[in-house]
């Protein structure tokens, strides 16, 4: 049996590859397929908050999905780079994640409907592991 993570409950509904070291997944989901708690939450935001939000949780769960060896926990969608946001997506170049304390370096780009609450498509490649001498330059933290 496959535990879902406690987050969200997800559909998966077309593809999953890996192309150039990138994983692009598309997704959509059905009304149902968040938690209560996270959809509530989400709908408490404005439009921008909530893309980057959603994006950011959909991030971490397709990381410790499609890598057994990371338990991703905590997104920085600003370490490096400030993302560019457009309507209903987002480019983060220069994103962390912190995974079984330790954080790496992530690259991310992610399309949503216009609500915000369904990712349509998500690309990712994660970078190489962040000295922890240099966390608290990049505001990263255990």
């Amino acid at each position: 049996m496959m535990l879902v993570p406690p987050m969200k409950k997800l559909c998966i509904m077309a593809l999953a590859s890996v192309t150039l070291g990138f994983a692009s997944v598309t997704l959509g989901f059905p009304a149902n397929a968040m938690d209560n708690a996270l959809r509530a939450g989400l709908l408490k935001l404005d439009p921008q908050t909530r893309l980057e939000q959603r994006c950011d949780a959909e991030v971490l769960d397709r990381i410790t999905h499609d890598d057994r060896k990371f338990k991703a926990d905590r997104v920085v969608a600003y370490a490096f780079a400030t993302p560019e946001m457009g309507a209903d997506a987002i480019r983060s170049p220069g994103a962390a994640f912190r995974s079984k304390g330790q954080w790496y370096r992530l690259k991310f780009k992610c399309q949503t409907a216009p609500d915000h609450m369904v990712v349509l498509q998500l690309r990712y490649r994660i970078g190489d592991e962040i000295p922890e001498a240099d966390w608290a330059k990049y505001n990263l933290y255990d």
